[in-house]
């Protein structure tokens, strides 16, 4: 088994990583140069693992997995979903892209993680104690899959109609959301212009030009640049 995983700030990669050292599986970002159809071909059952949005594929895994549709073609898959509180679909929605639908998803999970909208005080920013028992929870559902999938347990969490139906209530509004956020990075005057952001952006929105950060109109609204910000002076979608 060979697991794909997109993290925008890290939740996603922990699941990614607890299952795969509990399964014996290759675990590999999206990110990574490599090769990606000739390991596919190279495993029966392939994994994916991402950060849900509104109720729809984080952009990056979405683009990944149509990049390579004919490798995967024939194979068996298990769907990871990292979540901050309820997505009802979140697993579910990357059926739909994936050679043979929904049929083809051997196992399917949802893990609740912390938050990572930082400047969004509708949900409050957990630390210490309340993080740590998240993802011990995290990594035990983690090794549970792995566990399950070994003995070849169907599971599919998302997949029942009422699931799908409460994730349209966010699906719905999303991409129009997606759409209006690709260049919706605002830089405030605390910037140090120590082009932190640029570096690490995982599609290459950002760069540092004469005047400072400079957006490209690829934003993918992962968060990476909002949570590393050294002087929070960054800040996407939500501007408070």
């Amino acid at each position: 088994m060979i697991l794909f995983y997109f993290s925008g700030t890290g939740n996603s990669r922990f699941v990614a990583q607890a299952f795969c050292r509990a399964a014996g599986a290759q675990c590999y970002s999206i990110e990574e140069k490599l090769d990606a159809s000739a390991l596919v071909q190279a495993h029966e059952i392939v994994g994916f693992c991402y950060p849900i949005y509104g109720s729809c594929v984080a952009r990056p895994m979405r683009e990944f997995v149509l990049a390579h549709t004919e490798a995967l073609a024939g194979k068996r898959f298990v769907v990871l979903c990292t979540q901050l509180m309820f997505s009802g679909d979140g697993a579910h929605a990357l059926s739909a892209l994936l050679p043979g639908g929904e049929k083809s998803v051997v196992y399917a999970e949802h893990f609740n993680m912390p938050n990572n909208l930082c400047n969004f005080h509708m949900f409050r920013v957990t630390n210490g104690r309340e993080n740590t028992a998240r993802l011990k929870r995290a990594q035990k559902r983690a090794a549970r899959a792995a566990e399950e999938v070994a003995a070849g347990r169907i599971r599919r969490r998302g997949f029942h109609p009422v699931s799908s139906a409460l994730g349209k209530s966010q699906s719905a509004f999303w991409p129009a959301i997606e759409e209006r956020a690709k260049d919706d990075i605002l830089v405030d005057a605390d910037c140090i212009r120590c082009g932190l952001c640029a570096r690490i952006c995982p599609v290459g929105n950002l760069s540092m030009g004469a005047d400072g950060v400079e957006q490209a109109g690829k934003c993918v609204v992962c968060y990476r640049c909002v949570n590393a910000c050294p002087k929070q002076a960054i800040t996407t979608l939500i501007h408070t």
